[in-house]
């Protein structure tokens, strides 16, 4: 007698996967999940663990910046190690006691202050980190040349979590920061960077004094996106003197398709003519 046949039912949305890099449409095998699917899943889930507790290489990640043509100076946060990290998020909101009293030090021999300062933490994913951040940098810096900031050398904070730029721009005296971090993996993205922009830094402030831009990565949001939308922020700020939740994001996007192409648009990209 002839085995019956074990067949995987037809999936009609199967079409949908090939645009978006969400966990839709996966099938299943009788009311389980066809084994494929579930071993992504959990490679998906070893990925994002790995991200958490990879070790902040910042000795290579300094000699790039270096490269690039920025100093750096080397912070760690109140967190003594990961563990402690992930315990304790408000000790890694600040800076610890050597650390600031090097940043003052640095800050006095450079007596004046300065428009911006960058800082660059390990997040929930140092991964994301040592990926995107030195390419994010150096369009950062191809579109902010024209504006003339004076900068702090970039600040690296091991076991740094976002308002731990907040301390740092308040020691250097900064009238900004910018603060490039690893955001928490998700099962589709454990290497997403935040940026997150701060207008008049100083410690206690909320969330809602900062501006986000999130996933940025070669799946999410381009390098050249995120610079544009980061600097629009930044010079709507020291025009305005706020960020944050008063502070929206309205950069204008020129795209290939748009039929206003020769009219005037607001983009500091394309200019006004």
């Amino acid at each position: 007698m002839d085995r019956p046949t074990t067949t995987t039912p037809d999936n009609p949305w199967l079409a949908l996967r090939t645009l978006t890099p969400a966990r839709i449409a996966l099938g299943r095998t009788g009311t389980s999940l066809p084994t494929t699917a579930q071993l992504d899943f959990q490679f998906a889930h070893a990925q994002a663990r790995d991200a958490v507790h990879l070790p902040f290489d910042h000795g290579d990640l300094s000699q790039q910046l270096s490269a690039a043509g920025h100093d750096t100076l080397l912070m760690h946060s109140a967190a003594s190690d990961r563990h402690e990290y992930l315990q304790r998020p408000d000790l890694g909101r600040r800076l610890n006691e050597d650390s600031a009293e090097r940043l003052r030090a640095h800050a006095q021999a450079n007596a004046g202050g300065v428009d911006l300062a960058i800082i660059i933490a390990d997040g929930l994913s140092a991964l994301a980190v040592h990926r995107h951040s030195v390419a994010l940098l150096k369009r950062f810096d191809e579109q902010a040349k024209a504006d003339g900031w004076s900068r702090a050398p970039v600040v690296l904070v091991e076991q740094g979590r976002v308002a731990v730029a907040d301390e740092v721009g308040q020691l250097l005296g900064a009238r900004m920061t910018v603060m490039l971090i690893g955001e928490r993996p998700g099962l589709s993205s454990p290497d997403s960077l935040g940026v997150y922009f701060t207008y008049s830094p100083r410690v206690g402030l909320t969330d809602a004094a900062r501006n986000c831009i999130s996933n940025v990565r070669l799946e999410g949001l381009s390098y050249g996106m995120a610079a544009h939308r980061l600097l629009y922020l930044m010079r709507e700020a020291c025009r305005r003197q706020l960020s944050g939740v008063k502070l929206k994001d309205e950069a204008e996007i020129q795209t290939l398709d748009d039929d206003s192409a020769d009219k005037k648009t607001g983009n500091f990209l394309l200019g006004n003519t």
